[in-house]
């Protein structure tokens, strides 16, 4: 008869339930084996577990199937259970032994692709007690350290010490900032020394000094004719001179009865002054310098010889300046000569000739229309007592301006203009305001409604600048020209002073370099 008895396993509930010896599957591997102990100890050793007594009843063995006690369904707390006799039904798990002893198995379920067998780990405890996760943890830490542990690891920078991270934040920008400093004083030192090397040179090679303008004159080639030309319609100016503007609005209002219009440039540096330089004037005898330029573009363009002999026709004598009128009709002269005497002496037989040759009244107005010059016209042959033919100060002074920087003429064709405006004979206008040593190439017009001169200033000092003088008056008022001597002299000692505006050519080149030089060092100074 066969007997059933109770888990002889099983504790009584007085004592304590033994923990759990299941762990992840990392667990299990990075543990270290332990010593176990069989299962089924001897019997002279004494049982580890008081076992809880269980009643038998005797069962016969042909029974029917109600009779049978019912199997003990298979669970983790007795999967030890392995005798098949007394539960005949029951399908127990088959365990891997080594040297007799039990080993657990992962299931093949769980497993990943990168998935290795652990080593065999003998059971030295029942399969399933249960444990605390905070005991498992700490049971791993102290007997076996995994291979992660092993190894030291590194603490995340959140991890540290705030006064670490602060300190080493320090000295990463120390390091930053120091790599910085060295890069802007290198800066500085290279465009200290550029300067330094500058500022040599310039003084050691004056030629350095010259002005652009005559390069770039240089470079130009002659003009073949007028409507092929690039031509800037104004005034290239920068800033009006304010102190001479007052000097020269306290000379007009001591002339109340005198309508002046004034224009001066400063060839170097663009500054000007504008009084009334809009208003049109009678033009007078200044009407010839413009015919003077389209005489020699003609020359530049191969259409005029200078030694081309011009016939004095009984048409073109005109009265008033000059002594051409006096000579017998059909007498000839050279070209050069003829253009001259329109100048020098202004003879306006000689203008007559000259604008006859360059192809009548309407031809020489539409070059001038062609120059940019909007109030400069030419309505009736010389002399023009009424003053019909007309300008203004801004045309006059635009027409220097682009003679002077070579724009209209060649620079052969530009020397030999400024040449024979030079010697000129009338001197009793602007040149009277010159100081000594100064020259001036200039043209005057004198009509009774009107007297003006027109000139390009060379100083001493070597500025360069033009001036336009127009003044409306009663006939033949004598005021007018002491006002235009007066004009003169304000302007001469205006730029002749110290403190005027700079030049180009009186400034060194390398005071810009000297400025930069220094503010850089003083930048270098407060970094240090």
């Amino acid at each position: 008869m066969a007997v059933s008895r109770g888990n002889p396993y099983k504790p009584d509930r007085n004592e304590s339930k033994p923990r759990g010896i299941y762990r992840s599957r990392r667990a299990s591997r990075q543990r270290r084996p332990r010593q176990t102990q069989d299962i089924n100890p001897p019997s002279s050793s004494p049982s580890p577990r008081r076992l809880r007594p269980v009643q038998l009843r005797a069962v016969e063995p042909n029974s029917s199937n109600q009779n049978r006690p019912k199997p003990i369904p298979l669970n983790r707390s007795n999967r030890h259970l392995s005798e098949p006799s007394i539960y005949p039904n029951l399908k127990l798990p088959k365990l891997r032994t080594i040297n007799g002893i039990p080993i657990r198995e992962t299931p093949l379920g769980n497993r990943s692709r990168n998935y290795r067998p652990p080593a065999a780990t003998p059971l030295s405890q029942p399969l399933n007690p249960r444990r605390d996760n905070n005991s498992r943890r700490q049971t791993r830490r102290s007997t076996v350290p995994t291979q992660s542990e092993a190894k030291p690891k590194r603490q995340s920078p959140r991890s540290q010490p705030t006064q670490t991270r602060k300190s080493r934040r320090s000295r990463r920008s120390q390091k930053r900032g120091g790599i910085w400093i060295h890069i802007i004083r290198l800066l500085i030192l290279g465009v200290g020394i550029g300067a330094i090397a500058g500022t040599l040179l310039s003084v050691l090679d004056p030629t350095s000094k010259m002005s652009m303008r005559s390069s770039e004159a240089a470079q130009e080639n002659p003009q073949e004719s007028p409507t092929n030309q690039n031509i800037t319609p104004a005034l290239p100016l920068r800033q009006e001179i304010s102190p001479l503007k007052a000097q020269v609005q306290t000379l007009v209002a001591k002339n109340p009865k005198l309508q002046p219009g004034v224009f001066v440039v400063d060839l170097d540096t663009g500054a000007y002054l504008d009084w009334e330089s809009h208003s049109i004037f009678p033009a007078a005898s200044t009407i010839k310098v413009p015919i003077l330029v389209a005489f020699f573009q003609e020359v530049d363009a191969g259409k005029i010889r200078l030694d081309e002999p011009l016939t004095m026709e009984p048409e073109m004598i005109a009265k008033g300046s000059g002594d051409m009128q006096y000579q017998k009709p059909g007498t000839q002269y050279s070209a050069l000569e003829v253009a001259t005497k329109m100048i020098t002496i202004s003879d306006n037989t000689a203008t007559n000739m000259i604008i006859h040759r360059l192809g009548g009244i309407q031809a020489v107005n539409q070059r001038f229309i062609s120059w940019g010059l909007t109030a400069t016209a030419i309505n009736n042959p010389l002399p023009d007592l009424e003053g019909t033919n007309t300008t203004n100060a801004r045309d006059m002074a635009n027409l220097l301006y682009k003679v002077n920087q070579g724009e209209l003429l060649s620079l052969r064709s530009r020397d030999r203009l400024l040449d024979i405006m030079q010697r000129t004979v009338n001197n009793s206008l602007i040149p009277q305001g010159l100081g000594a040593g100064a020259t001036v190439a200039h043209k005057t017009g004198d009509i009774g409604s009107v007297l003006g001169d027109v000139g390009i200033v060379d100083m001493p000092t070597g500025k360069r600048y033009l001036i336009v003088t127009l003044v409306k008056r009663s006939h033949n008022d004598g005021n007018a020209s002491e006002l235009i001597r007066n004009l003169s002299r304000t302007v001469y000692d205006y730029f002749n002073k110290p403190t005027a505006t700079p030049t180009l050519n009186s400034m060194p080149i390398s005071t810009p370099a000297m400025v930069v030089s220094g503010l850089l060092i003083g930048l270098q100074g407060t970094i240090l």
